[in-house]
């Protein structure tokens, strides 16, 4: 490739990466570890009308963003996440949908010597219809078996690999043996980008009603804090207000001051039996559905003998 010819890419990659970071407001920074072509091509597909993906050399991608935060000092926080193997999911759809999305594309292969377990891997009992000489062979990796009408059948479930260890040559060679391939390959979220913010993939595992939970808490903490110390805060006021209605009633009612919100509650105190008389209509309301429902419990239970006594 000619310089002229580089100089055009990089300016074709910084255009397409501008004009991207203009049009989304959130980005997805992905690991793409083991991903081939094909499989990258149906999760573009899968993303389809949802999302776009942005490959890039991490040299190439930090150049463009260098020059674009002087016009985006936002996208700033972008920069350190730029490292191994990544790419930018770009979307405005709904955040846990299209994480679902990226996440749902993963596709199985074989375990290879030198590689990194991403899961912990478990050789299950069982005849494995492999004849007898490789006995030895399960023997050096510790696997337990017997010989089982003419091949070999492991004993108990055995736990050869554990997440994040490396893939030695011989469980390689003998999870390939027993056509077992352990592993899922896809991509993953290191880190979402969404205006101007960057959180961990796991925020969007928070329930809405917990986090609701947790913002009531916060106000309520605060409220109490602020009619503690007497500093008035938007947290605070509704409850300021509602203590001095209390106090300015209870002013009312013990001196002669008066206004027309006080006026009933003196009438009710200075004649109890009026309150009575206004709150009978209430009670007489809740007894009604309760004698209702204990009448249509009494039908019941008659028609449930159909006219006959069994003890007459």
């Amino acid at each position: 490739m000619s310089k002229g010819d580089s100089r055009a890419k990089k300016a074709d990659y910084f255009n397409r990466l501008k004009s991207l970071l203009e049009d989304y407001s959130s980005i997805f920074i992905v690991n793409v570890d083991n991903v081939g072509s094909n499989q990258m091509h149906q999760i573009r597909h899968a993303l389809r009308g949802k999302a776009v993906v942005l490959m890039g050399k991490n040299t190439m991608i930090r150049r463009a963003l260098r020059v674009l935060i002087a016009d985006y000092p936002q996208f700033d926080k972008l920069l350190p996440h730029v490292k191994g193997n990544i790419g930018f999911v770009f979307t405005n759809e709904d955040l846990k949908q299209t994480r679902d999305v990226i996440l749902s594309n993963r596709m199985k292969a074989p375990a290879k010597a030198n590689a990194i377990a991403p899961v912990d891997v478990v050789i299950p009992a069982g005849n494995t219809g492999m004849d007898p000489s490789k006995t030895s062979f399960f023997q050096a990796l510790g696997v337990p078996t017997k010989i089982a009408r003419g091949t070999i059948e492991i004993i108990n479930d055995v736990h050869l690999l554990k997440s994040g260890a490396k893939v030695g040559a011989s469980e390689a060679t003998l999870l390939n043996m027993l056509n077992i391939s352990p592993f899922t390959y896809g991509l993953s979220v290191l880190q979402i980008y969404d205006s101007g913010t960057t959180f961990q993939p796991s925020v969007l595992d928070i329930e809405e009603s917990t986090l609701i939970d947790r913002l009531m808490s916060g106000i309520q903490q605060i409220a109490a804090i602020s009619l503690r110390i007497g500093y008035p805060t938007l947290a605070s006021v509704p409850h300021s207000l509602i203590n001095g209605y209390k106090n300015l009633l209870a002013i009312a009612v013990n001196t002669e001051y008066t206004f027309p919100a006080v006026e009933q509650l003196k009438a009710y105190l200075a004649d109890p039996s009026a309150f009575a008389v206004a709150a009978a209509p209430t009670a007489a309301a809740e007894e009604k559905p309760a004698a209702e429902a204990a009448k249509e419990e009494e039908e019941e239970e008659s028609d449930e003998d159909m006219g006959l006594d069994l003890f007459g």
